[in-house]
């Protein structure tokens, strides 16, 4: 059984991502599943510490984007709107380059508030960063 309130349109959501720092730092959503939102980001000189290899700020933006667009599309936009509430986030493993690519799946998905793990993961299948996003449903229509 699907999570999603109308489905998950994601050429609509990359395109709405492009100028801004989705775009800017090349996350694409790349996969709706029945429960699960998945997407890639590049590990490149938008991406990378001074040090060489992916910013662990770069780790919680991707993530907070795949659990916020998640929440998004599970609630009835005309009468919810979803906002980041908390994150937190453990970096297990450095990345120099390639791709690393999220999945967000739900822990809670409340009337007033969701909890969102994302994992992401290097081109290998090894762990890079796991995300726990705590995100309030709002009664608002949706802003996005």
């Amino acid at each position: 059984m699907s999570i999603w309130f109308n489905g998950v349109p994601l050429a609509l959501l990359n395109e709405k991502g492009a100028t801004c720092a989705n775009g800017n730092l090349g996350i694409e959503l790349t996969e709706a599943g029945d429960d699960f939102l998945k997407g890639r980001m590049p590990v490149d000189q938008r991406t990378r510490q001074p040090a060489g290899v992916l910013h662990g700020g770069a780790s919680v933006l991707f993530a907070e984007t795949l659990a916020s667009w998640a929440a998004a599309h599970v609630v009835d936009p005309n009468k919810h709107h979803c906002v980041g509430q908390e994150i937190n986030a453990n970096h297990i493993r450095a990345v120099a380059e390639g791709w690393v690519q999220g999945i967000a799946k739900p822990v809670h998905l409340g009337r007033t508030s969701h909890v969102w793990e994302v994992r992401i993961t290097n081109e290998e299948g090894k762990l890079v960063c796991i995300s726990r996003v705590t995100m309030a449903v709002l009664n608002k229509p949706n802003q996005y």
